[in-house]
């Protein structure tokens, strides 16, 4: 029997020739990793070296767009080289399901890597609406309709008074129903945010009733000064059982708030339709109009005065009384200063 430490020479040369194997599989492995990671660096140096567009460029990516269109849409811009390069960073990165589709502004020379984060943070290109206040809501849908940056047709009909004016944000391929839908939303909210902390004993109890007075106020002033002032005339006639008298809720029921042209008739002044508050009582059905936030905030909280007329003082405000001695006295140099710019003009 031989000892354990002697050794058949075909046994000898078959380990041997397995460890000579596992040593070239070894050197293999660490060849391959060698030759992986050098690819891999140099993609990733390409991933983050400058991109071909020499100047910022606008993308636009569709809705529901697939990581190879996005990627072929790159580089019809010129802002990647090689789509198919971009789609494999992507997937590397695990990102396909996190590229937001948007108007995007590339910067230029902006890296592969680059572009990539900013699809993923959705850093899109900002668009702006804005509803000037006082308008009426077809008014603000004629706005709506005209801007080319929103798509698809009106199918809305707010009702009037039911739209916050104010400037809007949005993307490019937002829908004009959708812009509506936010100007609604932002009023309900508004009037959730304020209508808690109203003054004491208002001569009105709904948010509808507040729209409707603050609509009236919106058209009367354009001076952010005046509307507490102006609101606390409405509301202190209101109490007593006074009209309001307010010429614009006339022209609003004659021309559904579009512009007179003119100046009014004393027939229009007498005649009876629901909106004339020279003969009716009380506020009109509905608003005539859209207020902002500032004319619903001034009719929660007016100011504290007894006044109860005002009138144009010629300068784009208005001159204030409390008594109806002095506010003939006020309409008087009103209408001396109305004959003074005829017969200068």
């Amino acid at each position: 029997m031989r000892a354990k430490d002697e050794l058949d020479p075909t046994t000898e040369r078959r380990r041997g020739g397995v460890r000579s194997f596992l040593f070239l599989l070894a050197g293999l492995g660490l060849l391959a990793s060698a030759v992986l990671g050098v690819g891999g660096y140099l993609g990733y140096r390409e991933a983050k070296s400058p991109g071909p567009a020499v100047t910022a460029t606008i993308v636009l990516l569709e809705p529901g767009s697939a990581v190879s269109t996005i990627a072929y849409k790159l580089q019809d811009a010129g802002v990647i080289r090689n789509a198919e390069f971009f789609t494999a960073v992507v997937r590397m990165r695990r990102a396909q399901s996190g590229l937001k589709a948007g108007e995007y502004e590339v910067p230029a020379r902006a890296s592969l890597m680059d572009i990539i984060d900013l699809l993923i943070e959705g850093k899109s290109i900002l668009h702006y609406f804005t509803a000037p206040e006082g308008l009426t809501s077809a008014q603000i849908l004629r706005l709506i309709a005209a801007d080319q940056t929103l798509v698809t047709e009106i199918t809305l009909e707010p009702p009037e008074g039911e739209l916050l004016p104010e400037t809007y944000a949005f993307t490019r391929g937002e829908t004009r129903d959708e812009i509506i839908r936010r100007m609604m939303k932002s009023q309900d909210a508004l009037i959730d945010e304020i209508w808690d902390g109203r003054a004491m004993e208002l001569p009105f109890s709904t948010p509808a009733e507040a729209i409707i007075l603050a609509s009236i106020v919106e058209k009367e002033t354009g001076v952010a000064d005046e509307r507490t002032r102006i609101a606390a005339v409405f509301v202190n006639r209101l109490k007593r059982n006074m009209r309001l008298e307010s010429d614009p809720t006339i022209i609003y029921g004659l021309t559904k708030g579009e512009p007179l042209g003119r100046g009014l008739r004393q027939s229009e002044l007498r005649r009876h339709t629901p909106f004339n508050t020279y003969v009716i009582r009380g506020l009109p059905p509905t608003p005539i109009g859209n207020p902002g936030r500032a004319a619903i905030e001034a009719v929660l909280h007016p100011a504290e005065t007894n006044e109860l007329f005002f009138v144009a003082d010629g300068s784009g405000g208005h001159v204030f009384s409390s008594t109806n001695r002095e506010h003939e006295r006020n309409v008087a140099q009103w209408r001396r200063v109305e004959r003074e710019r005829r017969q200068g003009g």
